[in-house]
């Protein structure tokens, strides 16, 4: 597989993670890490479950994954994630040094790119717009159900 086919290979798992938060009634975001070419974490937003505002995808990822390698940082990691980190999940991933973030659609009312460009970590790369229709379709469809 070429590094396009693994993106969008990770992408769905990170939208299956989406569809499950979809379904328990959360805003529909999921996130997957991945290390030496497997997940070793997956997790979708809990914040109503868990009655917590810091229960993002990202979070309850960054958390797993670390527990996974048995330390706090994850450098050599890849975060998937359906939709542009917040600026809280983006200062967790820089702190977490995660070495590579992939996002589907863009968040322009609350993503970090807006409020916090420089919160992952300097040598961190990004690649966004990976399945961002099927990405945007979810959070639309999410949202038109609620209003």
């Amino acid at each position: 597989m070429n590094q396009n086919e693994t993106d969008e290979h990770f992408m769905r798992m990170a939208l299956k993670e989406a569809a499950q938060a979809f379904s328990e009634g959360e805003i529909p975001i999921g996130a997957v890490v991945v290390s030496q070419g497997r997940i070793i974490a997956r997790a979708h937003n809990q914040t109503e479950t868990l009655n917590d505002v810091t229960a993002h995808a990202e979070m309850l990822a960054i958390t797993a994954a670390a527990n996974e390698l048995g330390g706090k940082y994850l450098t050599d990691c890849t975060l998937y994630v359906t939709v542009e980190p917040c600026v809280m999940c983006a200062g967790a991933m820089g702190w977490a040094q995660i070495g590579r973030m992939v996002y589907g659609v863009g968040e322009e009312k609350r993503g970090y790119k807006r409020f916090a460009p420089d919160a992952l970590h300097p040598k961190a790369t990004v690649t966004s717009g990976v399945l961002e229709d099927e990405c945007k379709a979810l959070m639309v469809e999410f949202f038109r159900q609620r209003r």
